[in-house]
This record gives structure tokens, C-alpha cells and sequence, in this order.
């Protein structure tokens, strides 16, 4: 019985252990009393940042187009296709249509016609321009036309490449040999001419001038022996009026011969001389422009222009065997680059040629340098109104961020959006700082934290902000001493908080992270 006993109350204590009683239930799930929930001041290096998403390219991307309007048929690539990674150099041949070379050339203006005899134009002097940055001489790189340097330029340059300059049209081959026997034939025309001039100029012949002069005296003498007669006439022997007559006519003849054997008429010769040379200018101008048609052309179809060189083919859309059309490939500079956009409030805290970094796959940062940054783009705040669901990365201003990237970090960045991360102010070291949520705000306007004293009382301390980021933000006391490790008061039981204490604004030039 007395062990029945002492085992029945041994029972009943351990029983007793597990069954509570309604109060004590009640009062063990009552709250605890509230009190201040508190942080530690720390000592560290606030830094603030812009945040933006971008993606990894190579730099000035460029479309390429053919122009195949002068093929005369269907375009057709033959061979030459570039491989995506290739690089294209001045000079270059980037692919073959129907047979013929597709030349890469330096040069901003796209092309956009055959460049041939008679054509004028920036992209003549462009072309001049590119033959002689390849060593090749073009003559003055100051003319805009089209003449027999720059075609005899365009020759060289398919020589180089390996070949043969664009065909002539047989028809313009004989129209300049026509012309050329043309001009021959009128530069004879003009020797003859000038031959009868001078000998029209030259007058009569000596000999036939001493017989007119001798004929003069003749008739002199003849006439003088008449007139002596007639003056010794008597009635048995008159004057011979008639041959006085006839002797005054001889002289008279005599005369006038003699006097037009002195003057000489070459108007007519001059005429049949200004005929044939105006004829022969004409033949010269005709030729020329005969031989000029007949200067090797530059085909439209057979070069393209890029505005700087070297470049990298990015992708490539033409195919041996297929028909040029559309974009044949996209080329790209040969230095990497980061493309994003930023915000308004964003692009004023950032300059060229901040440091910042992206984040590389295994979690390590890649260190990024702003080269570029572009204007706000108008327009940019409705967009993101009338389209909320979109990132904000699709209207803004346009950063550009140059980066180097090891070979087995490029294959796994390139093309990708990124996450980056620019700096644009921090502290100068490690300062006391403490969270947003333990400022508040005073009646002046200024900022205050409640101090946690070594006894459990609380102070409200005035404090002097400075840089604010990622939800701290530098405090140095007004009249108090502050020092790492003191505890702060946070949340709702710190006096004069808003709603939860959430108050990012910093009195004395502070800035808040603003999520950035």
C-alpha cells in the first residue's frame, strides 16, 4: 500500500506539469509589454549608386545593303561569304555577287549609284578619298568629278584585289575609234586649208610681175611715139586719133594689170580655214568625250562603303548559291561596349569616364568605363505612363560603357543583358552612420535620433546628415557625443515618426539611395 501510494503521487507531480489551467493558457499567449526596438550606431563607408541593366555588344553596329539595281538580273552570291567574327578590312573583298567582287571601302555616304564619266558628287570625292588612304592615286582629291584619275585609281584597286576591272560596252569601244578617225580626218582638213592660204598670200610669181612692167613701158613708149606724130600732124599727114586711142588704151591696161597683180584677196581661204578648225574642235570635243565613255567605271552593286574601318561581322545573311536581298550581314566595331539607357534624374550624377562595374556570371564584377551619354530622349516620362508594364531601361537617355572581357567571359556575356553598377559619391572612409528609420524629423525641420542611454533611459540627440545610400545615411551630433556601438531607436517607438519611420530626407545635403 505505501508503494501503491508513493507511485500515485510521483503520478500526480508529473501529471501536474502538463495540464494548464484556462488562466495560465490566457496569460502565457498574452503579448509581452512593448518596448523600443533599437540598432547599434556603426562605423562604415556609405557609398551611392545608379543601377541600370545593359547589353553586352560590340560597338556602332551597321546593317549592309547591296545595291543591285545595275546587275541587270538576279544577284546571285557566288562565294567569298564572310563567317560571323571576321574582320573587314579597307580594301577588302566582303563577298562576291555573280562572279564579281563586293570591295569594302572607307566612307560615310552610303552607295547609292554607279560612279562613272560625267558623274559629280561628295561620293566622287569620297572615292578619291578612300583610293588614297589605300596608297592609290586618284589626282586632285579636291575634285568632285568623275575624270580619267580617279577610273585609272578604280583600276588599280581591282588589280589589287585580283580582279578585272568592269567591262566596257563594245558599242562605246567603236563610237570612240570613229571619233578618233573623225578627229584625224579634221585636223587634215585644217592643214590643207592653211596650205592654200599662205600660197593665196604669197601673190604672183615674180617673172609674170616683171612682164606687167615691162608692158607698162612698152605701152608708155608706144602712146609718147603717137602723140609725137600727132603733134607734128600736117594735112598731107593727120594724127592717127585711132591709134592714139589704142596706144592710151594699152597703157591703161598695162596698169591696171600690174595693180592686180599687187593686191591680194585671201578672204575666201581665211573662210575655208576658220570652217575646218571649227570642224576640227568639234571632232576634238567628240572624241573626248568618246574616249571618256570608254574610262573604267565603279558599278554601285560592286562596292560598299563603311564609315570606319576595320569592322567585325556580327551576323551574316547572305548564303552561296542564294539571292542578295535584305541586310547580307551586320558589322560592327572591334571594341566592346555596354549599351543602357538611364533615367533623367540618373544621367545628372553621371559623367564620362566614371568607373563602374557589371556583374560577370559567377557573381565577380567586371570592371566598366562610361565613354558616352547621350540626351534624355523626349517623350521618355509618357512613355513609361502609357506603357507601365515595360522596364524602365526602354526610354531614358543612352549610356555607352566601354569594357575588355577575357576570351571565355566573352562567349558567355556577349549579346546578354547585364547588370551595372556605377558609383557617384561616397563617403571619404568609414563614418557613423545609422539606418533611415532611426531619423526623424523636428519641429525646426532638423534631424534627430533617440539615443539609448546606458541606464534604459531614451534621448533625443539632434544630428547632422550627410551621404545617404542603400538605407543608411552619415549622422555627426550637434551637442552630443555619438560613437559606434551606442544604440538608436527604430520602428514606431521612436517619438515624432511617421508612419513605421520611413523617412529618407537628410537635412544638410544628404541624398537619399532613392533605390538606385
Amino acid at each position: 500500500m505505501a508503494g501503491i501510494a508513493i507511485f500515485f503521487l510521483l503520478l500526480g507531480l508529473v501529471l501536474s506539469h502538463f495540464l494548464v489551467s484556462p488562466g495560465k493558457a490566457a496569460a502565457d499567449a498574452a503579448p509581452p509589454v512593448p518596448g523600443p526596438i533599437t540598432v547599434p550606431i556603426e562605423r562604415k563607408t556609405i557609398a551611392n549608386e545608379v543601377v541600370m541593366r545593359g547589353d553586352v555588344a560590340y560597338d556602332d553596329p551597321v546593317a549592309v545593303r547591296l545595291e543591285t539595281g545595275d546587275v541587270g538580273g538576279p544577284a546571285v552570291v557566288t562565294g567569298h561569304v564572310p563567317m560571323v567574327g571576321s574582320v573587314l578590312e579597307a580594301g577588302a573583298v566582303a563577298l562576291e555577287v555573280n562572279g564579281r567582287p563586293v570591295i569594302v571601302l572607307p566612307g560615310d555616304l552610303p552607295t547609292y549609284r554607279t560612279l562613272r564619266t560625267g558623274v559629280s558628287g561628295p561620293d566622287v570625292r569620297q572615292l578619291r578619298a578612300a583610293l588614297a588612304s589605300l596608297g592609290i592615286p586618284a589626282g586632285d582629291l579636291a575634285s568632285s568629278t568623275y575624270d580619267a584619275d580617279v577610273a585609272e585609281g578604280v583600276r588599280a584597286l581591282y588589280r589589287r584585289v585580283g580582279y578585272e576591272p568592269p567591262l566596257i560596252d563594245s558599242d562605246l569601244i567603236d563610237a570612240a575609234k570613229q571619233a578618233r578617225q573623225e578627229l584625224r580626218a579634221a585636223s587634215d582638213a585644217v592643214a590643207s586649208a592653211q596650205r592654200a592660204l599662205a600660197s593665196a598670200a604669197a601673190g604672183k610669181p615674180r617673172s609674170e610681175l616683171i612682164a606687167l612692167d615691162t608692158a607698162i613701158l612698152v605701152a608708155r613708149a608706144t602712146l609718147s611715139s603717137v602723140q609725137a606724130g600727132c603733134s607734128a600732124a600736117t594735112p598731107e599727114e593727120p594724127c592717127d586719133e585711132a591709134g592714139l586711142l589704142r596706144a592710151q588704151g594699152d597703157l591703161d591696161a598695162a596698169l591696171a594689170a600690174r595693180q592686180e597683180a599687187g593686191t591680194v584677196d585671201t578672204s575666201a581661204d581665211s573662210a575655208a580655214l576658220t570652217s575646218a578648225q571649227a570642224a576640227l574642235a568639234d571632232a576634238r570635243e567628240a572624241a573626248l568625250e568618246a574616249e571618256n565613255a570608254t574610262l573604267t567605271p565603279l558599278p554601285s552593286s560592286e562596292v560598299v562603303f563603311l564609315a570606319s574601318l576595320p569592322r567585325r561581322v556580327d551576323t551574316v545573311g547572305a548564303v552561296r548559291g542564294g539571292i542578295v536581298s535584305g541586310d547580307v550581314f551586320t558589322v560592327s566595331g572591334a571594341n566592346l561596349e555596354v549599351r543602357a539607357k538611364a533615367s533623367g534624374s540618373d544621367l545628372e550624377l553621371l559623367q564620362v569616364g566614371a568607373i563602374g562595374s557589371i556583374e560577370a556570371p559567377d557573381g565577380s564584377d567586371i570592371r566598366v568605363t562610361i565613354t558616352q551619354l547621350g540626351d534624355v530622349e523626349s517623350g521618355a516620362a509618357e512613355e513609361v505612363e502609357d506603357k507601365p508594364s515595360e522596364s524602365p531601361q526602354e526610354s531614358g537617355a543612352n549610356v555607352v560603357l566601354g569594357v575588355t572581357l577575357q576570351p571565355e567571359l566573352l562567349g558567355q556575356l556577349l549579346g546578354k543583358n547585364v547588370r551595372i553598377s556605377v558609383p557617384v559619391e561616397s563617403t571619404d572612409g568609414d563614418v557613423l552612420a545609422v539606418p533611415l528609420a532611426a531619423l526623424t524629423a523636428g519641429p525646426g525641420g532638423q534631424s534627430r535620433i533617440e539615443l539609448v542611454r546606458a541606464d534604459g533611459s531614451t534621448e533625443i540627440v539632434d544630428v547632422q546628415t550627410g551621404l545617404a545610400a542603400d538605407g543608411f545615411a552619415e549622422v555627426s551630433a550637434v551637442d552630443a557625443e555619438l560613437a559606434a556601438g551606442d544604440l538608436v531607436v527604430v520602428g514606431a517607438g521612436a517619438p515624432g515618426r511617421g508612419l513605421g519611420g520611413t523617412s529618407a530626407t537628410t537635412n544638410d545635403g544628404g541624398k537619399s539611395a532613392g533605390g538606385r
